[in-house]
């Protein structure tokens, strides 16, 4: 039997995650969205051979005389493209003589100059000028229904680990104004631990050291916080022996709610470093109705561990502290960390995961009258869109955030600098066109218009989609005084406070430099002739929340709390997008 059964890999066609293709001889799969890639051509490129792929021997070719091959008869034309109207994907138009067909969402993008990979028009080839089968001209859409000011959402993450080097405690979260202009906090991060024959929640106290196992139990409810570290300003006290209480930052968040009753806080699941056996504990029926049991009885009815050291937690004392879940996987179908179990089922266990978290949810409202929150955070590249299914998961959820951000950074060491969160594509980026085909490569699809288009293209609700901005930047050093810094080569990542490459706005904004802002992508950076940092200003958050507005999405997040100043400037920033 021939292992080349799958169709003939073609260079100008588009391919998404998990198509298959032969070339070579050989059976290859797409890992993610790609156009002209040759297969096998790159070691890390998008194609992956299947496994007992091997080149056959060919059938002997008869002799024959050739036979001419007929001119090909052009297509039918569709109707006319007018910039007015609004096309989704999988419409097709004709403008000048040629048919052209939509790959995503797309409205006053004329087809002859937006045509291939990374842009939104497929060219189809000419057309007869006959119609026999009129197609009706697709119904104009001016303008995305706006989402209510009123009812956006404004967030962040609180990250776990944040009250101990940087100092940021959750009575700063209060303090810096931030909690009165946030619908939700996002507390980072639960782990998931392999237990009990499957996969549970869990809180255990133990570093992390690469095997994706630790915790910080500590941190989260067995730290006694004093009065003057505390969002009342009344300290934890140690209560009678043997029976527990809630200290630590769940006990702070619990205080946070009272001072702000219509704060929501959600507990996340996950994130870079914990969501290694996401895969395995959405396999099955009966793995995820154990995973999400574990996770609602520890963290909705807070029945968290006892820990005799600090004589705090048991059974619900940390009940009333979260009001929904967060589902961090990063990510479904693609490798993140590097060792996560990942398996070609995610795109339709990862649905189903998050449709047992909203059943038992909902079940557990029914007995309580509270509703619960589920949403997720996902990535914002097309490959990893392309591996989940959002028309069907949004179903089940209040909304997503969109980890729009961490574009590029120092892991490229020697460059080329370049923004890590901007709005739009611009072309003359040196990672816009991948150096093999010539053509606009998966790169080009890593701005923020491209991710939000393509969740739409895929099904999702443009008001459930809420957009993220990071209150830190990425940045190079030894950096050649050439425009501006932009777009130049690296001697490495920028020396940062807590990590290489990276930093909090708070710094930023006070360090040394000029500040630009790009006229295509929106995107600020910071250059003072030799380091540069691609940062968000309050400037370029009133382009991204007018860009919200304008397409009717459901509001903004951020990462972290812990990067704004002690005024909460960047929250006060984003916080008018309900205005």
């Amino acid at each position: 039997m021939q292992a080349f059964a799958a169709p003939a890999w073609d260079a100008a066609t588009i391919y998404t995650g998990g198509q298959l293709v032969s070339y070579a001889g050989k059976d290859w799969k797409a890992q993610w969205w790609t156009q002209g890639n040759v297969p096998g051509a790159d070691q890390w490129g998008p194609w992956v051979l299947q496994a007992g792929a091997s080149t056959p021997v060919p059938a002997p070719t008869p002799s024959s005389s050739p036979v001419p091959t007929p001119a090909p008869t052009p297509s039918v034309c569709y109707a006319i493209w007018s910039a007015t109207s609004a096309y989704s994907a999988g419409q097709s138009v004709t403008h000048q003589g040629r048919n052209y067909k939509a790959q995503w969402w797309t409205q006053g993008d004329d087809p002859l100059t937006n045509v291939g990979s990374g842009k939104p028009w497929l060219d189809l080839g000419a057309c007869s000028g006959s119609t026999p089968t009129p197609t009706p001209t697709p119904t104009p859409t001016p303008t995305p229904t706006p989402t209510p000011t009123g009812s956006m959402q404004v967030g962040s993450y609180f990250a776990q680990w944040g009250i101990y080097d940087r100092g940021y405690l959750v009575k700063h979260v209060q303090s810096s104004g931030s909690a009165a202009k946030m619908t939700f906090l996002n507390y980072a991060f639960g782990n998931i631990y392999a237990k009990n024959g499957g996969y549970e929640c869990g809180i255990v106290t133990k570093a992390e050291n690469g095997t994706q196992d630790g915790g910080d139990g500590w941190a989260d409810f067995q730290k006694g916080f004093g009065a003057s570290d505390s969002v009342d300003g009344v300290g934890d006290v140690w209560g009678e022996d043997g029976k527990g209480g809630l200290k630590g930052n769940f006990n702070q968040l619990k205080k946070l709610k009272v001072k702000n009753p219509d704060l929501k806080v959600f507990i996340s699941l996950g994130g870079w470093t914990w969501s290694k056996w996401f895969s395995n504990a959405s396999a099955t029926d009966a793995s995820r109705k154990q995973l999400v049991s574990s996770c609602i009885d520890l963290y909705i009815k807070g029945n968290i561990p006892y820990d005799a050291g600090s004589n705090a937690g048991g059974k619900g004392t940390a009940a009333g502290v979260f009001d929904g879940i967060d589902i961090d996987w990063e990510y479904p179908g693609v490798q993140g960390i590097g060792t996560n179990t990942v398996s070609d089922a995610d795109k339709q266990n990862n649905t189903l995961l998050l449709k047992e978290f909203r059943a038992q949810l909902d079940a557990l409202t029914e007995t309580t009258g509270k509703k619960y929150g589920l949403t997720v955070a996902i990535g914002a590249g097309a490959e990893k869109i392309a591996m989940t299914e959002p028309g069907e998961y949004s179903k089940y959820l209040d909304w997503i955030n969109l980890m729009s951000y961490d574009f590029n950074g120092g892991w490229d060491a020697k460059g080329p600098t370049d923004f890590q969160s901007h709005l739009y594509n611009d072309p003359a980026s040196p990672r816009y066109l991948d150096p093999k085909t010539g053509k606009p490569g998966l790169a080009a699809q890593y701005n923020i218009e491209s991710a939000v288009k393509n969740l739409i293209a895929a099904g999702a609700p443009a008001s459930k989609i809420v957009l993220g901005i990071p209150f830190y930047g990425r940045g190079w050093t030894g950096v050649p005084n050439i425009n501006n810094g932009l777009y130049q080569s690296a001697t490495g990542p920028a020396k940062g406070t807590y990590e290489s490459g990276i930093e909090d706005y708070r710094i930023l904004k006070n360090a040394a430099g000029s500040v630009f802002v790009h006229p295509i992508t929106k995107q600020s950076w910071k250059y003072d002739g030799n380091t540069f940092w691609s940062y968000d200003t309050t400037d370029v958050i009133q382009t991204k929340l007018d860009f919200v507005k304008a397409n009717g999405l459901g509001g903004t997040f951020s990462w972290s709390l812990d990067g704004d100043d002690s005024i909460g400037t960047l929250m006060n920033a984003m916080s008018k997008v309900r205005q």
